[in-house]
């Protein structure tokens, strides 16, 4: 069973006085297999939000159909919610006057947790999370990043099969997210799928299984980075030492190069077709210039995606 299906998903929003309706998701096909994690890059308003709360059957699709499961989130919206754990951010969903244990011991009536289970559960996510020196001061008095972590807690206190999170690290502090991104792997090795939509590349290159692309509410591409870079970027990378800045401009003018740039003083890196010249006949040309110091790689995500939004409105 897919953990995610979704099937030409479009979402409108009414205009203002009148005007015309905004459409937030525009034909929207995903399919996300059960036990992977899945990375939802995209810039701000690209419908990455949107997309998450429907699927979390806090809006409802304008059209299209939308399984968690296998359990339609429209008709089947009572059955859906136990399924999924949501961590939006901010202060939603945190009640700040009260305390943090109070907090997810409130959350944990809500999920219909036994009571001689909620407890020590909540226990467990509050010394998982590095907040039980404090779990008894009022939630106002956290940082961001305490938020942050709290919202975490209380996303995982169910113990949900699909878990979704809606730029978690905003306002961590590195010690905070590399905790985080343990925790990401657990759920994986738990079973759990884990729908990730986030800014950091870095982040997303090494938690995700496979990404999707989203801007202005169509999904682009969804893919294994690498699968993503061969693809998008239609181009590999040789980055190569050379002394003589003439090796360098020669290079550049063989079939199969797209181009050459200095990346520092005596240090070049090239973009290589993919479909162009084989790889290996322009490496053997370096070697036969003295090049003896290069690396070849795959572009980066954070390339891809840069490359994305500067192709905006690119057939795929």
């Amino acid at each position: 069973m897919h953990a995610v299906e979704v099937r030409q998903l479009r979402r409108e929003f009414d205009g203002k006085r009148g005007a015309p309706p905004v459409v937030a998701l525009d034909n929207v096909d995903l399919t996300v297999p059960a036990g992977t994690v899945l990375g939802l890059l995209g810039p701000n308003g690209a419908g990455k939000t949107t997309l998450v709360k429907i699927l979390a059957t806090i809006l409802l699709p304008t059209s299209g159909t939308v399984r968690v499961l296998g359990r339609d989130v429209a008709a089947n919206a009572a059955d859906v919610k136990p399924l999924i754990g949501l961590v939006l951010g901010g202060d939603r969903g945190l009640y700040t006057r009260v305390s943090a244990r109070n907090n997810l011991l409130f959350w944990a009536a809500l999920y219909r947790i036994p009571k001689r289970q909620a407890r020590p559960r909540c226990e467990a996510m509050l010394e998982r999370f590095g907040l039980r020196d404090r779990a008894d001061e009022p939630v106002e008095r956290f940082s961001r990043g305490m938020k942050q972590r709290l919202h975490l807690a209380r996303g995982l206190l169910h113990e949900p099969q699909l878990v979704m999170l809606d730029e978690p690290t905003v306002g961590m502090d590195p010690v905070a997210t590399l905790e985080f991104r343990h925790v990401v792997r657990q759920l994986k090795a738990e079973g759990r799928t884990v729908l990730l939509t986030t800014h950091d590349m870095a982040e997303a290159e090494e938690l995700c299984d496979e990404v999707s692309l989203i801007d202005r509410g169509e999904i682009k591409f969804t893919g294994s980075t690498a699968r993503v870079g061969r693809l998008l970027s239609g181009y590999d990378r040789i980055d190569f030492a050379a002394s003589q800045d003439d090796v360098a401009h020669r290079f550049a003018a063989l079939p199969g190069v797209v181009g050459v740039s200095r990346r520092g003083p005596g240090t070049w890196r090239a973009e290589v077709a993919v479909n162009g010249a084989d790889r290996a006949d322009l490496i053997g040309w370096l070697a036969a210039q003295g090049v003896a110091d290069l690396q070849t790689a795959a572009p980066s995500l954070e390339e891809i995606y840069l490359q994305v939004l500067d192709t905006r409105g690119m057939v795929l």
